[in-house]
């Protein structure tokens, strides 16, 4: 009966012995698993923030170039109507094409503002809305030429551009600054994701 007893004893030592094991091997598989699939997740989001990189700073340089592009060609037109002595009569040819330009600008600003984040879309308008201004102030400037009455002689030109040129510098410090937070998130740890 004793060997009986120690046989069953043995069974069953050796059955939770095995059950053990298999516990603690699948808890250790379960643990693999979900390690897997963080890094997967991890590379992942590493990929996605990439590519939203990619996709800002595309955004953000077809909006300066277009608005630069728009910009050389309404200074020029400026710098031609300071030049004249005589009242001649306003190129709206001219007008329309650096108008046309600004609206292209525009439409690049608007992919900028949809790519974000909120500050450099703020910024975005911003400077949209001080390069509109610039527009204006050499359109009305064309106009006082052709009056024969350019009064101020372009001051206010001078005053809007300036405007334009520190909306630039602050959009310029908004876009890097959002584009350095992109990569600052890709380097962070995946074990660093989850104490968040």
């Amino acid at each position: 009966m004793t060997a009986i007893l120690i046989s069953v004893v043995g069974v069953l030592g050796t059955i939770m012995g095995a059950a053990l094991t298999a516990f603690v091997a699948a808890r250790t598989e379960r643990r693999k698993e979900r390690s897997l699939v963080q890094a997967q997740w991890h590379d992942l989001r590493i990929e996605h923030q990439r590519w939203r990189r990619e996709r800002r700073q595309t955004a953000y340089l077809s909006f300066l170039e277009a608005l630069g592009t728009a910009d050389r060609d309404n200074q020029s037109f400026f710098r031609e109507l300071r030049a004249r002595r005589a009242p001649v009569p306003i190129d709206e040819t001219r007008i329309a094409a650096i108008r046309l330009k600004f609206k292209e600008a525009e439409g690049a600003g608007l992919v900028v503002i949809l790519e974000g984040p909120e500050a450099v879309a703020e910024g975005a308008q911003n400077l949209v809305n001080q390069f509109s201004s610039l527009v204006q102030q050499v359109r009305d400037y064309a106009e006082a030429v052709a009056a024969g009455s350019p009064a101020s002689g372009g001051d206010d030109v001078h005053e809007a551009g300036m405007k334009f040129i520190a909306a630039r510098k602050d959009f310029l410090g908004l876009a890097r600054d959002a584009l350095d937070d992109v990569t600052k998130r890709v380097h962070v740890h995946p074990d660093a994701d989850q104490a968040r």
